[in-house]
Order: C-alpha cells, then structure tokens, then sequence
C-alpha cells in the first residue's frame, strides 16, 4: 500500500505531552476521499486515549474524531463526493458491513467492532493504529464520510461530529418531541448540545447542575428551567413528571435520585461515562416501569441526519478556537471544567 508522510500532532507513551509528530496516511484507493482538515475538535475521549485511561492504548496516539475539512482528492469510484466539498468525519471510519448492525445503519454496534477515528487497528496499513484529525489531512472510505450543510460556521459544526451525535441519537432514539418535559445533567460538552437540540425537538427543557453560576448559562443555551441538583427541595418539585433524562455527568452521582424524577414509563440514557458503578435500586425502576438505558454516538446515516437537523435549526457547538500548541494546556483546562463548551483547533497552525 502506498503512503504519503503528513505533519501531525499526538504522543508517543502516556506520560509524555501532545507534540509533532510525522505519521503516514494511505494514498487514496478507488473509494476513498482525502481531506485537507481545517478544524478538529478536542474531545474527553482523546486525553482518555492519549494517556491510556481507557487500557492500553496503541502507541504513537494521534487524537482527534471531530474532523471538519475540504476534499482534495477523491478515488476513481467515489460517487458520493467530489474535490472542494466541505465535509465531516466523526468517530468511525470503517466497520464490517456485514452484521445485522452494520446492515441496519447501527455502524457504532458493529458486531466484530468498528474501525475508530484513531487508536484502532488500521486495516490499510496492517500493525499500525489509526490516525485521527490532529493533522494535516485524513484519507477515509467515502461511506464514511458526511456532509456539512453550507449555513454553519466550520469550526462551531466540529464537535457536532461527537459531542452532537452523542446527544442526538439517544433524544432522537427516544422519539423525544413536543410536549414531552426532558431534564439533561450537566451542562458541558455534551450537555450544552443536548439542551440546543432537545429544545430544536420541541421539548421542554430542565437542565440540572450541581453549580448556581451555570444557571444563566442554561437559560442561554435554551433551557426552560433550571434545578440546583444539590438542592432536595427543588428536586423534590420535579418528582415523577419527566418523559426523558439525558445524563451526561462523568463523575459519581446519585442515579437514584433522577430515576425519581421520571413518570410511568419515563427513561434515562447515560451518555456520561464514570469511571466507578453507579449503584441502582431496584425500587426506582420498578414500580413506574421506568428505563434506565445507555446510548454511544450514532451511526453514518444517523449521524447525516442529525447535522441536517442542526443545518435547519442553525445549531452548532459554543467554542474556543485554539492552537494545536496550546493542545496541551487545553487538556489541563478540559479536566478542570474550564471550558465553555468545546475546544477546536484551527489546523492551519499545525501547517504553519
């Protein structure tokens, strides 16, 4: 297979910091697109890779799987795109094809596993990890591949490529619509794209936060109303009248007590991933016949109809743009919850 040698940035061991770093990308075969990346988001995910939190990591890590750019070359049977269009890779850039989930559009539950944005073994360039959007460019099999509608900014559209998708698929799995009242925890990354596009579904919208200084901020972002989770007396209004709970928190918290906010047949999906169980009662699931559930991204079709959906209701991601040398002071910042709401890199300062 032949390769062509582009500029990156990532890291070698899971001690040592983000720095540049020359890796190979495959030349285009016949279904392939090459694109010239013009901004990357910065998600948990990729310090979670970066310093081997989640097992072992493949090592060198060239993060990064919110990817915006221009095509530049396209293979000789590609027909879905052409070189100059404006579009997006998100978390997957392969898988089987062949399983009942790949077959029904569900690429993300793919059953011998999808091929991931980086840190996945590349099937191309055999004993090598992928490589994902810290660099110049990226070479992805064109049913991969997604189109970015002309009306949004490019490097606000990014993080759609997880953080929407992440949010989306859950509201949209659960037929969240108008009428429906539906709470979203924590107000980050993913949280801030849950209250936009739930809002965009017609709901009302409860966010609850552990902080009073994010209270504006929801309203900002959409939200209808606004609870102080620490707070058992506002919780307390909110006992039994919610249709859906989108949980976005990656700390420990007590599950127990937004399973006791939902109706009959009311569901939570958890899209924020703790480290520790979180423990259930039995007693909050049972006697309302009420759903305690888990969601992970969206497939390609799914993901193409969420960015359509964010195209109609002009809905992109609050972000700061940085440098791909500031990457690792952002790292630092996204632990620490300084952020509002997503870093994206401008990767025309990994080219310079």
């Amino acid at each position: 297979m032949e390769t062509k040698q582009v500029k990156a940035y990532g890291t070698e061991a899971a001690e040592v910091p983000l720095n540049g770093l020359d890796i190979n990308r495959r030349k285009p075969t016949p279904h392939d697109v090459e694109i010239d990346i013009l901004y990357c988001g910065v998600c948990h995910s990729d310090i979670h890779t970066a310093r081997s939190e989640w097992g072992p990591s493949m090592y060198p890590v060239v993060p990064g799987h919110e990817i915006v750019g221009k095509i530049i070359s396209v293979g000789d049977h590609v027909t879905k795109f052409k070189v100059g269009d404006v579009v997006g890779v998100g978390c997957i850039v392969d898988s089987c094809r062949e399983c009942e989930y790949c077959k029904e559009g569900l690429e993300q539950y793919c059953e011998p596993g999808m091929t991931g944005t980086y840190n996945a073994p590349d099937k191309h360039l055999p004993g090598n990890p992928t490589f994902g959007g810290y660099s110049e460019s990226i070479v992805v099999d064109e049913n991969y591949v997604l189109r970015i509608p002309e009306n949004l900014d490019l490097a606000a559209t990014a993080p759609l490529l997880c953080a929407g998708i992440t949010t989306y698929s859950p509201l949209h799995h659960w037929k969240v619509s108008e009428g429906q009242k539906v709470g979203v925890v924590g107000i980050g990354g993913l949280g801030h794209m849950a209250i936009k596009i739930a809002k965009a579904m017609g709901a009302h919208v409860i966010a609850f936060t552990t902080s009073e200084s994010k209270f504006a901020e929801a309203q900002r972002l959409g939200a209808d109303e606004v609870v102080l989770s620490k707070d058992a007396e506002q919780m307390a209004k909110y006992r039994g009248k919610l249709h859906f709970i989108l949980d976005a928190v990656s700390a420990e918290h007590d599950i127990n007590a937004y399973l006791a906010l939902l109706r009959v047949d009311g569901s939570l999906a958890l899209v924020g991933a703790p480290e520790q169980p979180l423990p259930v009662a039995a007693f909050s699931l049972i006697p309302k016949r009420k759903t305690f559930a888990g969601s992970m991204i969206g497939g390609i079709a799914e993901t193409q109809e969420m960015l359509d959906f964010c195209g109609k209701h002009n809905i992109t991601a609050d972000i700061e743009m940085i440098d791909i040398n500031n990457i690792n002071e952002a790292y630092e910042r996204m632990i620490k919850g300084d952020v509002k709401y997503r870093f994206v890199i401008d990767m025309a300062s990994l080219k310079n």
